[in-house]
């Protein structure tokens, strides 16, 4: 792996692959992006590096990282894209706070904190355990009729 200096900055690609996207949109947004451009929709996305390129030594190509979305869910109501939008403005105003406009960093203000509230109208991993296993019960009482 080349190694960077301290004042190196890779300029990130996106991977062409976009199923996971694509899967996570429903019906209706997707032919929304299609039929009226300039549609926007809200996600949270979870990219993943795949592959780098440049900066070998002695060469002047500028570092490059290749990611890929591998994780992604849609805003699927207005509540959850507001929660989302919400969410990037406190994200916006730490990195304008801690002067980071080129970097990533944790920032003293908790987006997460204001979606507790939004979020707690959504199902836990637990009702999700619970709901699976009830349709799979309700599926086996179906087949033993």
């Amino acid at each position: 792996m080349p190694k960077l200096g301290p004042a190196d900055v890779p300029e990130i690609k996106l991977d062409p692959a976009a199923a996971v996207i694509e899967a996570s949109t429903t019906r209706e947004q997707r032919r929304g992006l299609f039929e009226k451009p300039g549609t926007v929709v809200y996600a949270i996305v979870e990219l993943t590096s795949k592959s780098y390129t440049g900066h070998a030594e002695g060469e002047e190509k500028p570092a490059q990282v290749k990611v890929r979305v591998t994780g992604c869910e849609v805003a699927r109501t207005d509540e959850d894209a507001k929660a989302l939008i919400e969410a990037r403005r406190a994200m916006y105003r730490g990195r304008q706070i801690d002067g980071t406009f080129d970097e990533v960093g944790q920032g003293p203000m908790r987006p997460d904190a204001g979606l507790a509230d939004v979020m707690a109208a959504h199902p836990s991993e637990d009702e999700l355990r619970e709901y699976k296993r009830r349709e799979e019960q309700r599926r086996q009482d179906e087949y033993v009729r």
